[in-house]
This record gives C-alpha cells, structure tokens and sequence, in this order.
C-alpha cells in the first residue's frame, strides 16, 4: 500500500511511501491480539486489593450462644463473615495479574492490528515537524488540518518530543507516544494512527 505524505496543514507534500507489506499486509490474527490485549490490560492492575480476614477483624471471640438447643442456627464469634461488621469471606488478597507472552507472538499481535488500520484506510503518514513550545492550540490545529479532530487518535512519533508530547496529553481522545512504546492496545483502541516521518523504519526494526 502507498500512501501520501502530509504535511502539517494537511496538504500533500508530493513524497509517498510504501508500507511493509510484511507489517501492514499480513493475514491477521485476531488470537494473538486477544492474548496481546488481555497482557496489556492485566499489567496495568495493581493488584493491591486488600480484605480483613477473620484473624484481622477486631472483636471477641466468644462464641455467641451454645452449639444446640437454641432452634436458631449455630454461631460462632462476631467476627465471622455472616455478621454486619465481620470478615470478608474469600475476600481479595494482594497478588500479581502479569503473565508472560512470547515476544514473536506480541510481535504477531501488533503486525495484524497494523494490517486492521492498514485495511480501514485509518492510517495517515505525517513529514517530521517540530513544536518550539507546548501548545495544546497547536496541536488541536494539526488534528483538524488532518481532518481527525473529532475522532480517537494516536500519533507515532520516531523519538520522544517532550514539546510536542504535551502539547497532546490534556486532550482526552489524542494519544503521543515514540515508536518503540507502540503497542497492540493503542493501536486498535484508536480510531485513526497517525504516523510521524521517521517512525515507520522504528517500527520495522522491532517487528522485522
């Protein structure tokens, strides 16, 4: 596929470039970005979630009335869980939700979403520009030169641009990230990619 390159007021500069049939054409796999996505989104859990137990629950232990006898049920302390005030039974405890996926399969993972935003015509290559400062007006102005203002966007840039990074981050539907941070839930969480001039040879270094 060949697309135009766009310069920063949405006109076409003239240059084109080719997108790596080998990134953006293959045969997607839509299993490799289930498991992709579900990493993604478990790394992002702290998993800092915390319950008492009975042996953390402050009270007396002394059971509340004898075994039998009584007709109602069987009773225990005041800590037990069936109690307003007492344990959690089978509550949450701290633990870790990361799990390992090879890295050919991750790398799987991103060629198929990029094959997706290929087929879609939702990709649009942008020539390298510069930000002298941060401006959020600025960078409101670029989206809507490129038409995209409205919709989700993710912009891959070659390197880190700190100007240019927060001129975007207040925006609630943009997202800057570099090339080599790009990863298979942004890409399909976006609605339209916007790649910066220099960042597609970043990304066919990684998934080459």
């Amino acid at each position: 596929m060949e697309l135009a390159i766009l310069n920063t007021s949405g006109s076409e500069t003239g240059k084109k470039v080719t997108l790596n049939a080998d990134i953006f054409g293959i045969e997607p796999n839509d299993h490799a970005i289930y498991l992709d996505v579900k990493q993604y989104l478990a790394n992002q859990r702290q998993g800092t979630h915390s319950a008492k137990e009975k042996s953390q629950v402050s009270g007396s232990t002394k059971k509340l009335h004898r075994q039998k006898g009584t007709g109602g049920s069987r009773k225990g302390s005041i800590k037990s869980g069936t109690f307003v005030g007492g344990a959690r039974i089978h509550g949450p405890r701290p633990r870790d939700y990361s799990f390992k996926l090879n890295r050919k399969l991750k790398q799987l993972a991103r060629k198929s979403a990029l094959t997706y935003k290929a087929k879609e015509n939702s990709i649009t290559v942008l020539e390298g520009f510069t930000m002298d400062s941060p401006k959020t007006k600025n960078y409101i102005s670029l989206l809507n030169s490129l038409k995209a203002a409205n919709s989700k966007t993710l912009m891959v840039l070659a390197d880190y641009n700190e100007n240019i990074l927060r001129s975007g981050r207040n925006l609630p539907k943009a997202k800057i990230m570099a090339a080599k941070d790009l990863n298979t839930y942004d890409i399909l969480h976006a609605d339209h990619l916007i790649l910066v001039e220099g960042s597609m040879e970043v990304i066919e270094n990684i998934l080459k």
